[in-house]
């Protein structure tokens, strides 16, 4: 693990060199498949350095996080064309890749704490530095300020475990279990602020609206899934406690699911509204944690890996889009088949995956959370439908609004989909249809 990271570290000088912009690309394309090729023991954990570690279900999230890395270049080609501030984006991609590849391999509970908290800077600068809108200011503070607001609990929550174990790493907090009111919701609150759970959602369509194509990505891509990882890090040590209170999650993220889905459908920014999809999804995943069963468990992983590169993928074609007619409007975005017919092809496709189409990665993860959900309480029956339902339709909405219709007489120059864009495109989906023939793996995990 630690000549990964050691790669990481000495690939910044490279992001200063001039014309180094896609060697970049390709020395992550390099890393992604020496990490790929690393040997994984699957029930425990392995490729042990110092204080790293890697099992099953940080694998999968350190693989997710150098793909979606590697895309965001593909997709920032804007900035390479520009010039703007550009060894100053690389070197913050990069930093941004080592902070998320500490958090997810790190075995210690306080440095994953310090990790967890030092990707918020990247991504701040990534928002406010090259953002589109002067409300990106705003967006940045709501970011930063929901964060922070519940992290403080969180390290006094590691600290007091530290004060009572005498050691915080995550492999043997299996061996503790906690009766504690006040450690159940500091340690829990900050990771659902982070997913975001409904309730505390709203810095989440500010910070997707206001920032770069990039910043998206990660966002969507990445950041959420941090609150996941926790969660599932987490839950293993207040398993008593999770049985009495983690009710009050559930009910929260099925109606809050619901409830959000039908604001998709009020959306009129096509950014806004993948944003607000995103929310939805996420809420699934937070039930399927604190139901506390196997299900539960192994359906959040496979979502939050599909929801990662759909969402992702989601937010490059609002860009290519953006990058035309240089409006987010669903209004002026109409009618868009007339003009690229391809690119509609990848619309619908990614858009099919995002409703949990077979054989995406999101239908085997919605089909184990609703397996889960079910055997928690037959009454989930009802928000669960209605949430898969609406997921569809506001899915359709977006796809059937932008692709067809009358489109929009100002648009005075136009240019086709370009090469990059298309493979940009595929290498979203591939990998989110094709892990589908490799789900034992994850089906085994637990």
């Amino acid at each position: 693990m630690m000549k990964i990271l050691m790669m990481m570290i000495f690939m910044i000088p490279l992001c200063f060199n001039l014309n180094m912009f896609w060697m970049v690309q390709m020395m992550l394309f390099l890393l992604m498949f020496l990490f790929m090729n690393l040997m994984l023991n699957i029930e425990n954990y392995c490729n042990l350095s110092y204080m790293y570690s890697c099992d099953i279900l940080s694998y999968g999230l350190i693989l997710l996080s150098i793909w979606i890395c590697i895309l965001m270049i593909m997709a920032s080609e804007n900035l390479y064309k520009s010039k703007y501030y550009l060894n100053f984006f690389l070197f913050n991609l990069v930093f941004l890749l080592i902070m998320l590849y500490l958090t997810f391999s790190v075995m210690n509970l306080f440095l994953f704490y310090l990790f967890f908290e030092g990707s918020l800077i990247p991504t701040l600068l990534l928002i406010i530095g090259w953002g589109y809108q002067p409300e990106r200011i705003q967006a940045g503070m709501y970011l930063l300020f929901y964060t922070l607001f519940v992290s403080l609990p969180l390290l006094l929550g590691i600290f007091y475990i530290f004060n009572e174990m005498n050691y915080i790493m995550i492999y043997f907090l299996k061996f503790f279990n906690y009766e504690l009111y006040l450690l159940y919701f500091s340690m829990i609150m900050a990771f659902l602020v982070k997913m975001p759970m409904y309730f505390v959602h709203l810095w989440l369509p500010k910070a997707h609206v206001e920032a770069p194509v990039s910043g998206s990505m990660i966002l969507a891509g990445i950041m959420l899934k941090l609150g996941g990882y926790g969660l599932l890090r987490v839950m293993i040590l207040l398993q008593k406690m999770g049985f009495m209170y983690n009710i009050i999650w559930i009910i929260i993220s099925l109606v809050g699911g619901f409830y959000i889905s039908l604001k998709c459908f009020c959306q009129v920014d096509i950014k806004s509204l993948i944003a607000y999809s995103s929310v939805a999804h996420m809420s699934m995943v937070i039930g399927g944690i604190m139901t506390m069963n196997y299900w539960g468990f192994m359906g959040s992983y496979i979502l939050m890996i599909g929801h990662g590169l759909c969402s992702s993928g989601m937010f490059c074609l609002a860009n290519i889009n953006y990058e035309r007619l240089h409006s987010r409007s669903l209004y002026i975005n109409k009618g868009m088949m007339n003009f690229m017919p391809s690119m509609s092809l990848w619309w619908f496709l990614i858009m099919s995956s995002n409703m949990a189409a077979p054989p995406s990665l999101n239908l085997m993860g919605e089909i184990s959370l609703i397996n889960s959900f079910l055997s928690w309480s037959w009454m989930s029956m009802l928000m669960l439908m209605l949430i898969s339902f609406f997921s569809a339709g506001y899915s359709l909405y977006l796809y059937s609004y932008i692709q067809h219709g009358k489109y929009y007489f100002g648009i005075y120059s136009f240019y086709m989909g370009l090469s990059r864009e298309y493979l940009l495109l595929m290498l979203h989906w591939l990998p989110l249809n094709i892990l589908v023939m490799k789900i034992d793996y994850v089906m085994i995990w637990f």
